[in-house]
Formats: structure tokens, sequence, C-alpha cells
């Protein structure tokens, strides 16, 4: 009787081998799965800001103006964040928001994803439509999912991400598509004519009015173009002594001061300065004003260490907030359609005379760079905070020093009155220009939050 029962004790742990198999198994793949997501963040973190430093070398180099750079960003930025937002069930979708933005795809609850590498997934395929050198980004993604293989061990998972991702990218850019970007080109373009205080085409290369149907592009969620469009500039006068030849004789005198030069260069900001040598003609990358504010808020979010959703959601409502100001701009640029200080003082005042910037191709009123930095840096405010000292080291590839700020306000302010100390602006354009974009930046960050 006691060879059986030893033989049933053998039996019992044969038995028992499988079991312990698989819990070993499962615990092996646990971890596996446990080490791919920890290599994965520590690889995820900072991405989204390092491709919208990447984003802004294509757009500098495709040399877009400084309304298109804008909905670039918005339109990419909002990618990535309806990618990510799942990861989080406090993050609202922007759908149902935003000007017909319809419902945004969403992994099943009974799937799980990477929703960092989808939020990068959706941001490559939306600026692969949105740029004119696709191949670039497309080199960026690969070179992107060729680190992520030496990364993450869950080959499978990652591709459910890049699929998610991309479906994304594609819903965010077939809402895009429908914005009316692509037909304002076919509407009338500006009309120059010789009408006292019209604006009119300016040195060097005297190029056509930019984007003078830009209003009819969608906002994103302004009302229309035209909801918070400036009051009408000073009244256009050539007598020595009235308004108008004082405010331009602001403008002669500004460009003057050491101090005012490195405020107007360090805010450039423009992206389509041309330069002509002989018989050929090239243009000085720069960076926008979007792209300048795009990289503060980028700079913020790595310095307070936030997620790569929180980064996400910071950058996609600053992008909305700033594509929303230049929209509105335009709109009041050619509603009024004012001339600019160089062509009023060389016509009035010193023939001779030129602006330490270069004028850009568009109507002076009121200051794409007031409304837009304006509108960006209320929108920082309320989502960073209030008197936030931060280093602007954007414009070091430009060859300019790095400054410091102790609040988005003061800098936003310095981005004003650069304008006036470069010589392409009169007061007005300025001041009103700061009222517009506060006033935008207010009413989407009332909308946003509900």
């Amino acid at each position: 009787m006691i060879i059986p029962a030893k033989k049933e004790k053998s039996i019992s742990k044969m038995k028992k081998i499988p079991y312990i198999s698989c819990i070993l198994i499962i615990v092996l793949f646990g971890c596996k799965q446990k080490t791919d997501e920890v290599r994965l963040a520590a690889f995820c973190k900072n991405q989204l800001t390092q491709w919208n430093r990447k984003l802004t070398r294509v757009i500098i180099t495709d040399i877009f103006t400084p309304p298109v750079c804008s909905r670039i960003y918005a339109y990419c930025n909002i990618a990535a964040y309806e990618a990510m937002r799942g990861a989080d069930t406090g993050y609202k979708t922007y759908a149902g928001i935003l000007h017909d933005l319809t419902e945004v795809p969403q992994v099943s609850s009974a799937n799980k994803c990477f929703y960092s590498i989808a939020g990068i997934i959706a941001f490559s395929t939306a600026a692969q439509k949105l740029v004119f050198n696709k191949d670039a980004v497309v080199d960026m993604e690969n070179e992107y999912l060729g680190q992520l293989k030496t990364i993450v061990n869950d080959n499978d998972l990652v591709d459910k991400s890049v699929a998610f991702g991309r479906q994304v990218g594609n819903h965010i850019t077939d809402w895009a598509a429908k914005d009316g970007y692509l037909q304002r080109t076919s509407r009338p373009g500006y009309i120059v004519n010789k009408q006292p205080g019209r604006w009119q085409p300016t040195p060097p290369d005297y190029i056509d009015a930019v984007e003078p149907n830009w209003n009819t592009v969608r906002t994103f969620v302004l009302d229309s173009a035209t909801q918070f469009v400036s009051p009408s500039p000073t009244k256009f006068d050539t007598v020595s002594g009235s308004q108008f030849y004082k405010e331009a004789m602001e403008v002669y005198k500004a460009v003057n001061s050491k101090q005012h030069i490195d405020i107007a260069k360090f805010w450039d900001c423009n992206p389509n300065v041309s330069v002509t040598q002989g018989h050929v003609m090239y243009f000085q990358q720069k960076i926008s004003p979007g792209g300048h504010w795009i990289h503060i808020t980028a700079s913020v979010t790595e310095k307070e260490n936030y997620d790569e959703l929180k980064k996400a959601s910071v950058l996609s409502k600053v992008a909305i907030a700033i594509a929303d100001a230049f929209i509105s701009c335009w709109s009041t640029k050619y509603t009024y359609s004012l001339l600019r200080p160089e062509t009023y003082i060389n016509k009035y005042i010193d023939k001779d005379w030129k602006p330490l910037l270069q004028t850009p191709a568009f109507p002076e009123y009121t200051s794409g760079h007031s409304v837009a930095s304006t509108s960006a840096a209320a929108m920082l405010t309320h989502l960073v905070g209030n008197n936030y000292s931060y280093i602007d080291s954007t414009e070091i590839i430009f060859g300019m020093p790095i400054k410091k700020y102790s609040s988005f306000e003061e800098a936003a302010h310095e981005a004003c009155i650069s304008r006036i100390y470069g010589g392409i602006h009169y007061m007005p354009a300025i001041n009103n220009g700061m009222e517009e974009g506060k006033k935008i930046g207010s009413y989407i960050i009332s909308k946003l939050n509900k």
C-alpha cells in the first residue's frame, strides 16, 4: 500500500510542473512588458517638443508665410493631443469644441496602446500632409520608428499604436482639408491702387500682398474672422503736425537706439526676408512669430517636466490661440489696408530712410506679432502661471543670445514694441493689436475650458 502512495505523490508533482511553468511565463512576460513601458517612457520624454522643433526646421526651409506656419503647428499638435488623450480620461476631446471637428477615433477599452507613440505618429501624419517637403518628415518618422525597435520588444503593440496614430492623424488632416485653405488662392487677390493711405508693395523686392484671403480660412474657436477686428487706425494725413504724421515720425526716430536694435532683431521672426544679389533673389531662413511662441511653450513644458500628454495639451492650446490670432489679424489688415511706415516716410519725410527690419509684404494695421504674441501669452499665463520666469533660447540658431523674462506678458510686450523699433509698424497697430490679442486669448481660454 505504501508504493502506490509514493506513485500518487510523484504524479502530483508532475501535474504541478506545467502549472508552475505557466506562472513563470506570465511573470516573465509581465516583467518584459513592464520593462518595455519603463524604457519607452524614458525614450518618449520630450519627443513631442523635439518634433515641434524638427517641424520648425522643415517649415523654415519650405518658406511658409506666418499665417500658414500657424495653421501647420495647430493641426499637428491637435493631432498629437487627440491621439494621446486616451491615456487619461481627464483630458477631453476637441471634437464638438473646434469648428467642424467630428468625433475622433479612439482605442477600444479591450485593447492596449502606447499612446505616446500614437501621438507622435499622428503629429507626423498631419505634418506630412501640411508641409511641402513631405520626404523630410517621412525620414524623421522612419528614424523614430527605427529607434523604437531597439527599445520596445512588443512589436505587435507598437504596430497597433502606430496604426492608431495614423488613423487619428488622417482624421485631423481630413478635417483640415475642409477649412478653406486650398480654396483661398482661387479668390481675387489684392488690388494695388494709388488711393492715399492704401498699402503698396515695399522695397527691396516689391512683393505682392501676402495672403489677402486668409480671413476666409475657417477659425478654430473664434465665431468668425471678424469677431475681434480692431477699431479704425488713425486717419491718414500728410500734413506736418497731424496725428498720422506724428506717428510716422515716432517710427522714424525709434530705430536708432542700440537697445532698440537688439530687441527688434531678437523678435524679427520674419520667415520671408528676401536678399537680392545681382539678378539673384533668395530668402534668409528665419522662424515665424508662431514658431517662436511654440518654441517658448516647448521649453517651458520641458522645464516643468510635464508628462507627454500634458505637453500635448499645452502645445495644442497655445497653437490654437496663435492660429486664430493670425486669422483675426489678417482680417483686420485687409479691412483697413494701411500703408507701411517705409512707404509714408520715404514719400513725405525722408526719401533715403530705411527700416531696421525688412518690411513684410502685407498691410500694416494691426501688427501680426502683437496680436499673436499677446494671444499666446494669455494662454500660457492661464496654463502655466502668472509672473513665470523663464529663459528664451529660441533665437540661438539665428545668431541671437538667450533672453530672460519674468512673465509671458513681459515677453509679449517686448515682441509687440519690437515692431516700432524695427521700423515696420506705427504705435496704434501695436497697442490695438495687443488689445485684439488679449480678447482672442481670453475668448479661446473660456471656450476650451468648457
